[in-house]
């Protein structure tokens, strides 16, 4: 009998020595989500990605373009590449300029034009790095969405906050590294913060806003002793079990999600009480004392949790309905940048005067754009545009009172420094200290990464 299986001998039997023996043996698996090294020194701590789902219309936001409202109305030529991303019932190929809905002006010492759809933003425009060249390979809902979030439009793939904690794990052990904020399910659904073929611990965690926003959080047991014991006991089995089956990562994530459920039960009520947050904050915010829901919440709940360690954040203002897809009417826009405009710009100053902006990165992005015509003259609404859209940044290491990128006069086709999903994504992770390039994962006999094998980093708004 070797020592090995000696020692297994010996407390083969026993449920008071499975630490013991999983350090004799050189068994134990390491913790992944512990904090990890960057691969050079990072800018940013902590992304909040804020999502707006359903296209959000550079025309009538962040890209000023005078041309749309002098020839509002005139005929173009659409492209036969852009018109094939039209349904089949729509794709006579000429289409009609629209003009923008919204004033545009010239904000903060910067100048940049911002309109009236987002006037509380608009006061942070020194803070914001527009990135007005943005293209995307697919101008469907799904593919879209699922491209900005995993940059593959058709496959599955992990989401980047799956890639973040993977590569640079938590900060906070008491509570999920990467967790997502959103009323309903968005496009693709739990797709977005899938950890597909990375470790399941790297699965972002969806709150919903209410009353309750991680449901079973609450002890069952009204003696925390007791609890305790009944889950050491639980432990105990569970490591033995991890051991008799070789250390299976799959089995250690799922035994690291009940860990961190536990852990939660005292972290995650605390988090997301605001009871202690004054009135002011509130205000600023737009939330009445005591509300659950809304942006404002999110946002709110966002600086909390990013005050707290967590690694990556998501924000998402609504689900695959009643959202920024203005196909009819682009006046629905009015009542959803409403929703967003002044928690976005509160969270903005909030994390300025607690010293935390310049090592947290907001990202706000839209799956694409919407034309700068329509099929009629007149028209009320805009359609799909993956050909050129407007996200932009803030803090984390990001220059601001900048504009990244051109479009043309009307906002139909990028003229300089195109910035696609991939390049978004290696520029995110190059703020937080990685090297895209280098953070991969070995699956099934190929070493896989966020941006494939693409990606460039846009050095050019690195601050």
């Amino acid at each position: 009998m070797n020592r090995r299986s000696f020692i297994r001998t010996l407390a083969g039997s026993s449920l008071v020595l499975p630490g013991m023996l999983s350090e004799l043996l050189g068994s134990t698996p390491a913790d992944p989500i512990a904090p990890k090294p960057p691969h050079f020194r990072p800018r940013a701590k902590r992304v909040i990605f804020l999502h707006m789902s359903g296209g959000v219309s550079h025309a009538d936001s962040f890209d000023y373009k005078p041309r749309l409202i002098s020839d509002h109305n005139a005929p173009y030529q659409v492209p036969k590449k852009m018109l094939d991303a039209f349904a089949p019932e729509n794709r006579s190929a000429v289409k009609f300029y629209k003009r923008p809905g919204w004033e545009f002006k010239q904000r903060g010492q910067s100048g940049l034009w911002i309109s009236e759809l987002f006037p509380n933003v608009a006061e942070c425009a020194d803070d914001l790095c527009l990135i007005r060249s943005m293209f995307s390979d697919n101008a469907d809902h799904q593919q879209a969405t699922l491209g900005i979030h995993t940059g593959s439009v058709a496959f599955t793939r992990p989401s980047m906050g799956s890639w973040v904690t993977y590569g640079l794990g938590t900060e906070n052990a008491h509570l999920p590294g990467f967790m997502v904020i959103a009323p309903v399910l968005p496009y693709s659904g739990g797709q977005l913060w899938s950890a597909d073929f990375l470790p399941g611990c790297h699965q972002g965690t969806h709150i919903v806003p209410g009353p309750e926003p991680l449901p079973n959080v609450k002890r069952r047991l009204a003696d925390p002793i007791e609890q305790e014991l009944e889950l050491g006991l639980a432990s105990a089995l569970n490591q033995r079990h991890l051991a008799n089956r070789g250390n299976d990562p799959q089995l250690a994530s799922r035994i690291k999600a009940f860990e961190t459920a536990f852990r939660m039960q005292t972290a995650a009520p605390e988090a997301f009480d605001l009871s202690n947050e004054s009135d002011a904050i509130h205000k600023m915010y737009g939330l009445p004392r005591g509300g659950t829901k809304g942006f404002a919440w999110q946002c709110l709940i966002a600086r909390r949790l990013a005050e707290r360690g967590v690694r990556f954040i998501e924000l998402i203002d609504t689900g695959a309905n009643n959202n920024w897809d203005s196909h009819g009417d682009m006046a629905q826009h009015g009542p959803l940048a409403k929703n967003v405009d002044q928690p976005i710009a509160a969270l903005i100053r909030d994390l300025k005067q607690r010293g935390m902006f310049e090592e947290t990165l907001i990202v706000w992005a839209t799956e694409f754009g919407r034309t700068p015509f329509n099929t009629g003259k007149d028209a009320k609404g805009r359609e799909h545009h993956a050909q050129a859209f407007t996200c932009w940044m803030a803090g984390g290491g990001v220059k601001g009172g900048m504009a990244y990128g051109e479009t043309d006069d009307f906002g139909n086709t990028i003229t300089s420094n195109p910035v696609h999903v991939h390049d978004l994504h290696a520029t995110i992770l190059h703020l937080l200290g990685l090297e895209h390039t280098k953070l991969t994962y070995r699956h099934a006999g190929r070493d896989y990464r966020l941006t494939d094998v693409f990606g460039n980093v846009i050095h050019d708004i690195v601050a």
